[in-house]
């Protein structure tokens, strides 16, 4: 059986593309989000993208399934929001473990279903894990830069809630994602060690972090090489950047970032820079041959896209990453 870490071995691998980008095209109402389960619900739910694997799961697996067949050897589940502290907004924490349980249940049968197809290209899925609407470094208040809005204990409580269900419905590996705040993703990789210790297994771990403007710095101010050391006490799978900034912007700190580490290095970019509407223009051409930049320099191990992509930019990444060969560790 073919495992993520001697296919990377082998190969570059590809990570989908984005979720929100594919689910504005089905332009959901309030009463799509609700379905019937949650009709009569005493808030408001559109825009809560996560619950949507439990109201719209054909549209889920479908946007998994375009992913695939774009070439994607990884898709992630739909629950880059789905811990109590963010599902709070809408007062839904109550169903954040089943949230994160039938995601993972669904991208795994739609994973499972392309495996059977062609065993020798396996399909995995992550678990998707973001950072949460609230920084456990930075105060929000700047009348009181000593304020917290989130402790590391409630954001480790939260996220081994996340991660158990994740793991329980079946997820080949955690993303921990889009990370601005390492303290914050140093609770999510301290409740996966207890987890993993607790359950006497052996998960893959992905971290990808986000890289804000021309700084070349986290949102709590850590600098490529800051970030790395802050989280390589954890054996992990991989290492990277995604979303902020484009391909291009990218480039350079993903070179410094591979440089300086043994584990594997991921990246999934947004196409572009968003525009002054907040859309995001790049084409998939456009998109693909910025990102042979990083294949030509073999810096990389894992590539896909974040905010702004979709399966077209994803087939056009997969075709030309089945030419390089992958970073050497």
């Amino acid at each position: 059986m073919t495992t993520i870490w001697s296919a990377l071995e082998e190969r570059i691998l590809v990570l989908d593309g984005a979720m929100g980008t594919m689910l504005q095209e089905y332009a959901f109402s309030e009463a799509d989000f609700c379905g019937n389960r949650f009709k009569d619900f005493h808030t408001p739910l559109k825009g809560n993208n996560d619950l949507l694997s439990l109201t719209q799961p054909q549209a889920i697996a479908e946007i998994h399934r375009k992913y695939f067949q774009a070439g994607a050897d990884i898709v992630e589940t739909n629950t880059f929001s789905a811990t109590t502290i963010a599902m709070a907004d809408y007062d839904m924490e109550d169903f954040v473990y089943e949230i994160n349980y039938e995601s993972a249940k669904l991208a795994q049968r739609v994973a499972q279903e392309f495996t059977l197809k062609n065993p020798d290209k396996p399909r995995f899925v992550a678990g998707s894990i973001g950072p949460t609407n609230k920084t456990a470094s930075l105060s929000p208040d700047v009348n009181r830069p000593e304020y917290r809005a989130i402790t590391f204990e409630a954001l480790r409580v939260a996220y081994k809630q996340q991660v158990e269900a994740l793991i329980d419905g079946g997820v080949d590996l955690l993303l921990v994602e889009t990370i601005f705040d390492t303290l914050n993703a140093k609770a999510v990789l301290f409740a996966i060690e207890e987890v993993k210790e607790e359950c006497q297994l052996d998960i893959p771990v992905m971290v990808s972090g986000t890289i804000t403007d021309a700084s070349g710095r986290t949102l709590s101010g850590q600098t490529v090489e800051a970030f790395l050391i802050s989280i390589s006490h954890i054996p992990l799978l991989s290492v990277g950047f995604n979303c902020a900034l484009g391909a291009e912007q990218l480039h350079p700190y993903l070179k410094r970032l591979a440089k300086e580490t043994s584990f594997f290095t991921s990246v999934h970019p947004n196409a572009g820079l968003p525009n002054a509407f907040g859309a995001y223009d790049q084409t998939p051409e456009q998109m693909k041959d910025l990102v042979e930049h990083y294949l030509k320099d073999q810096v990389i191990n894992i590539i896909g896209g974040c905010c702004g992509t979709n399966p077209n930019h994803i087939k056009a990444i997969a075709d030309m990453a089945k030419t390089y060969l992958p970073r050497r560790i």
